[in-house]
Parts: C-alpha cells; structure tokens; sequence
C-alpha cells in the first residue's frame, strides 16, 4: 500500500512524496484524473488497490478534521475499475517438483536439506515467502505436521499441515539445524556449519531461482509459483474452495477460487466436442500442383 500511495503521490504532484503532499488538498477532479492514468497503466485489480489506499488516506484526513465532510464524500465517490486479468505467476508441474526435489538431493550437505525442507514447506504448505521466513522452530510440531502461522497477511495467525515427503524433508532438515530456539531456516556457510538467525526474502528467494536453474526449469520460477501450485493441485484433487481458502489464509473464498483451474479443463473438455475438418493428410504432397 505504500508504493501505491507513493504512485499516487507522483502522479498528483510531479516530485512529491508520501509525506509531503497535502491528501486533503485533493478533490474529485484530482482523483479523476489520477484513476484514469492508472486505468491506462495497471491491471484493474491493481489500479483498485491503489485506489482503495487513497481512500483510506482521505478518509484518516476527514477524520482529523483536515477535509471538510462534503469534499470528502465527492472525493471518494469514484468506482472502482471493472475488468479481470488471469492470475499471475505459473503452475509447476510435477516432473519440475521431481527435479527441484533432484536438485537439492544432489546436494549432501545441510543447505540441500533445507532448501529441500524451504521448498517442501512452500509447495505443500502454502506459506507465503514472509510465512515461510518467519517461521521459528517452535511453530513445527514434527508428530503431526502442524505449522502455525504467526506472521500471516493482515497480522492473521493460522494452522496448516504438512505431511509425507514434505514432512520427511522438514524433520531431516531440524536434525540437521540443531534444537536451539529460533528461527526455523537459517543460512549455512560454504563449510557447511548453520547459522542460528533469520534468513531473509531475497536469500530464500535467490535459493530457489538457484535450484531451479540447477533443475533445468526452463521458465520463470518463484516461490509464490508454489502457493499458486499448491492451490490448484488442492481443488484439482478436490478439497472445497472454504478449506483451501483457510489454509492459505485468505480473506475471501473469492480469492482462492481464482486458483481453481477445474473451470479450465472444462473448456477444454468443450472445446475437444468441435472439430474442424482438416488434417496434415489434407496438404498437398511436395511438388504437386494445386488447382485455385
């Protein structure tokens, strides 16, 4: 929300900041103008994030009396941008998993186990990458797979569960780090010794571009690409949208429904009822002439 009001900023007043522009000074022909360059710009889901932050700007000024309640209603009474754009980000494929899993197997020293129990937590858990980071070692209960969420979008704290391969790959990698309170993935240095303090987004984030290169994942690969994946592979498989939904911590059903591909292979399926009367048999041979 901040780089959305800094957005905002600049575009209200050209070199102006956050903390300098006068939010209460705008009026609805500013916000006008600001929505429709945004519209030109972003995605519509993005331009009514920004708008949503404005909003919230104006209304704390009305608040503290520096926005007279009339400008303030004529200010905000802007709708929202309509539209929908496909989810960002891929899915991963099971044959990439393997060879990520491959990847850090090949590694025998501690930080391929972690990377392995880093990536067995993203994509069977669904944590995002700052839920993934501030996991501590108390948050895992290795008897039944149960993660507590404690640093959930929104301040939100929440359980979700981790079991089989990906739980095998979490409890190697505890008996590697040691039991010491703190955090649950921690750096490890070229010799192999693990240091017991945070990692931080970028770390975990440069891990696993680096495992997938070692892959050979063609594509672009992110750790929110695993929270995507888990999504889907959790309603493909066929658990309701209300249990993944508060597993990924969510706010809205309508959040997580836009990672239900079933929809997809529906049209697919559809698609597959038509056919077109054309085949390679069709073409004419090399050097045969065709009549026009």
């Amino acid at each position: 929300m901040a780089r959305a009001l800094a957005t905002i900023a600049e575009l209200a007043v050209t070199g102006a900041t956050v903390d300098v522009l006068p939010w209460w000074e705008l009026r609805y022909q500013h916000v006008a103008a600001i929505r429709a360059t945004l519209t030109e710009r972003l995605a519509p889901a993005t331009v009514n994030k920004h708008l949503a932050a404005l909003r919230g700007v104006l209304r704390e000024a009305w608040r503290l009396g520096l926005m007279p309640a009339e400008d303030y209603q004529r200010t905000v009474d802007l709708e929202g941008v309509k539209g929908s754009t496909l989810p960002a980000g891929r899915h991963v494929t099971g044959g990439e998993l393997a060879a990520l899993a491959g990847a850090c197997k090949a590694d025998p020293g501690p930080a391929g186990v972690r990377d392995a129990a880093m990536l067995a937590v993203a994509f069977t858990a669904g944590t995002r990458l700052a839920e993934l980071v501030g996991l501590d070692l108390d948050d895992v209960d290795q008897d039944t797979g149960a993660l507590r969420i404690r640093h959930g979008k929104g301040r939100k704290e929440r359980m979700t569960y981790i079991d089989h391969g990906g739980l095998a790959a979490l409890v190697e990698w505890i008996g590697r780090r040691g039991r010491e309170p703190g955090p649950l993935f921690c750096p490890v240095d070229q010799r192999g010794h693990v240091s017991i303090r945070r990692m931080t987004g970028q770390a975990v984030y440069m891990r696993f571009r680096r495992r997938a290169a070692q892959a050979g994942l063609s594509a672009r690969f992110s750790p929110h690409d695993a929270r995507r994946t888990y999504a889907g592979e959790l309603v493909d498989r066929g658990a309701d949208l209300v249990t993944v939904q508060r597993l990924m911590g969510h706010a809205s059903v309508t959040t997580t429904a836009r990672y239900d591909r079933r929809p997809e292979a529906a049209k697919r399926k559809a698609a597959s009822l038509l056919h077109f009367p054309w085949s390679p048999a069709n073409h004419p041979r090399q050097g045969t002439r065709t009549a026009l």
